[in-house]
């Protein structure tokens, strides 16, 4: 899952402007993600105790679908150069190896006089919505600060 670069400025954003993103969860993600972060909690990894939980059998950390937002935003809606200022994250529902998470940001609101942007976040396995939240971004300019 790589997604093409696309660098947009403060001026050419929009309120509702909207990027998606799809990315169907394999095991490797999830194995590949508790590797990187240390989160090595058997309810991803392990089937056998996986199955025991609640859930029945393992689920994709929450931080990894939250993750799919972070790709959006540095690499398409802004893009390139955008600075995380915060995120806010509820998560709704698990997300199990072999989903498809459909993960949408949007532009919710402008601030000219700091250039930055407010961006409703939500991600959705079908009909369902597994997590959701809004960023802010401080977005770069085509013109110089004065």
């Amino acid at each position: 899952m790589f997604l093409e670069l696309q660098l947009l400025h403060f001026e050419d954003l929009t309120l509702g402007l909207t990027e998606i993103l799809e990315k169907r969860i394999e095991s490797s993600d999830v194995v590949g993600f508790a590797e990187v972060t240390g989160d090595r909690n058997p309810i991803h990894l392990s089937e056998h105790f996986a199955a025991k939980t609640p859930f029945g059998g393992r689920i994709a950390h929450g931080l990894y679908t939250a993750s799919l937002i972070s790709a959006v935003l540095g690499t398409r809606l802004p893009g390139p150069g955008a600075v995380y200022i915060s995120q806010t994250l509820n998560f709704r529902a698990p997300v199990r190896i072999g989903d498809t998470v459909r993960v949408e940001v949007k532009v919710a609101e402008l601030m000219p006089e700091k250039r930055r942007a407010r961006l409703a976040c939500l991600c959705s396995v079908g009909a369902e919505t597994v997590l959701d939240g809004e960023a802010w971004v401080k977005v770069p300019s085509r013109e110089p600060r004065a």
